[in-house]
């Protein structure tokens, strides 16, 4: 059931997010991840879920498969309106877990941890459940998603540092026992720290899967990355893709 939720996105980060140094921005990342997705799609459309400032679903859509998607934040939905290209992505202003766009899909996909930005167990389930709705038979939904790095956790631990440059640092809290953390960032510039904080729910393959079977769906394949790495028990990320059963 969709629940309302804070805009995490609104004003300056969405001013701002196009410009974030992680390396997701970097043309490789994003012609690896779209050369993925596009295969998938085949003559098919295909729909974002989170599409944000339009970092995949402007050069999927160049490469000529129909993108349409769903945007929570109409602040980022604003700064994807504003790109050329944009015309060509129907956009709609919604929550994932609930929003409808006309139409079947031959693939549906949520990129970047934001399956995580649904903070709640149900939630997730109803995005896989929406995600199945949208999609035609043997049509496909794609989650990339980090792997709960608690190897990584001492005992007695609840803070665990992601990034530390001399301009950004991120570190998470994290809340084992609930599953849940809050992602701090703050950036350091001449006029100031600049900071940022959301919360979120952390998410292991094996729950993701069972999700997808209440939604009908069936795992096809999982890699490590966009490129088809083998996934393993020290991969950071898996790319997985469920099927929707044809017929």
């Amino acid at each position: 059931m969709s629940t309302m939720r804070e805009d995490y996105f609104a004003g300056q980060i969405a001013e701002n997010y196009d410009a974030d140094t992680t390396g997701v921005f970097d043309p490789a990342v994003i012609g690896g991840t779209v050369d993925f997705l596009a295969g998938l799609a085949g003559e098919g459309r295909a729909l974002e879920f989170a599409i944000g400032t339009g970092r995949i679903g402007l050069p999927l859509s160049r490469r000529g498969v129909p993108v349409a998607g769903i945007e929570y934040s109409s602040d980022m939905a604003a700064q994807l309106a504003a790109k050329p290209g944009a015309a060509a992505i129907d956009v709609r202003i919604g929550d994932m877990t609930s929003t409808r766009v006309d139409g079947s899909f031959r693939l549906v996909y949520l990129v970047y941890n934001t399956i995580g930005n649904l903070t709640t167990q149900d939630e997730q389930v109803d995005c896989f459940l929406n995600a199945a709705a949208h999609l035609e038979p043997g049509g496909c939904f794609v989650i990339e998603v980090m792997v709960p790095q608690l190897r990584r956790l001492p005992p007695g631990e609840t803070t665990q540092v992601f990034l530390f440059t001399p301009t950004r640092i991120g570190f998470d809290e994290l809340d084992v026992a609930n599953q849940l953390g809050v992602s701090h960032h703050v950036w350091l510039g001449e006029e100031g720290p600049r900071t940022f904080s959301m919360p979120w729910r952390m998410v292991w393959p094996a729950e993701l899967d069972l999700m997808a079977r209440l939604a009908g769906l069936r795992l096809r394949e999982r890699w490590a990355d966009w490129g088809r790495q083998p996934f393993t028990s020290e991969s950071p990320k898996h790319v997985s893709v469920w099927e929707k059963p044809a017929g």
